[in-house]
């Protein structure tokens, strides 16, 4: 008889398995000749690493324009993101404000319930009047904006969860605040910051909607929207498109490899009540 854990994990095999096949498939097709070997073999190492497409596409396609304005932007949205959101619950979890937390939490609720697309006319009419329309500002104020209900709710119920002791403690010692939440709050909240951090960034890294109505200047585009040009202009030759696709998934990875541990305790250490 197999035991309780053989057939979740069976399945979740499977799963993984449906997800690395076509990332091989792109993987591989990056660094093929041509179109040829990519038809015949499209799951096969490829007879010749050709490791020149990457350069290609990098120098000639301006993947490295789009990736690193994606980079930072991404980056740099998450970044302010997290630690307005982390003042905020704050604020709301720790400090002896309950009315207005309350208020403020109902807010922060709503927010969460609005779908972000139902928006875009009303951000783009904001954008238009504060002169920012075809900058990069256009989109780094939403991004903030839009990564903050989700990123209190989960900060707040993380902060629950710190012992009152430690600020009783630290207001004996002197500490101000703004200095306790400095010193103490933000090292314990450390697991769920970068939780809030890779969500917000991939939210961040993959957004088009707002990129490609907000920004129209080449120079300026992000990733996702100068995949099109890209795909576009390459359209015929299949290796330089994978190749393309392999930059945008690549920090993702990165990501995920070396920040798996602190993303899953963010995500659990909330929900449970010590």
């Amino acid at each position: 008889m197999p035991s309780k854990k053989t057939i979740p994990h069976f399945f979740m095999i499977v799963y993984v398995v449906i997800i690395l096949v076509p990332f091989l498939f792109v993987l591989f097709s990056s660094l093929k000749a041509n179109n040829t070997e990519i038809a015949l073999h499209p799951f096969g190492l490829p007879k010749t690493w050709v490791f020149e497409n990457y350069k290609e596409a990098w120098v000639k396609a301006k993947i490295s324009v789009y990736f690193f304005n994606s980079l930072y932007l991404a980056a740099s949205a998450a970044i302010v993101g997290v630690l307005l959101s982390a003042a905020t619950a704050f604020a709301m979890a720790r400090m002896k404000l309950t009315r207005i937390s309350k208020w403020i939490y109902q807010l922060v609720l709503v927010g969460m319930l609005i779908p972000g697309n139902v928006l875009f006319i009303a951000q783009y009419f904001l954008v238009r009047d504060l002169h920012i329309l075809d900058t990069h500002w256009a989109l780094f104020l939403p991004y903030t904006a839009g990564a903050l209900p989700f990123s209190v709710l989960l900060l707040v119920a993380f902060m629950h969860n710190i012992p009152h002791e430690l600020e009783e403690a630290a207001t004996i010692d002197g500490m101000g605040a703004i200095r306790m939440f400095w010193k103490i709050i933000l090292p314990l909240t450390i697991p769920a910051l970068v939780t809030v951090f890779i969500v917000n960034f991939l939210g961040n890294w993959n957004e088009y909607l707002l990129a490609n109505f907000f920004i129209s200047r080449d120079a300026l585009r992000t990733l996702p929207t100068g995949m099109v040009g890209f795909r576009d202009a390459f359209q015929t030759n299949y290796a330089l498109v994978c190749t393309g696709i392999v930059f945008s998934v690549l920090p993702v990875l990165l990501l995920y490899s070396f920040l798996q541990r602190q993303i899953i305790e963010g995500l659990t250490a909330g929900s449970v009540k010590g």
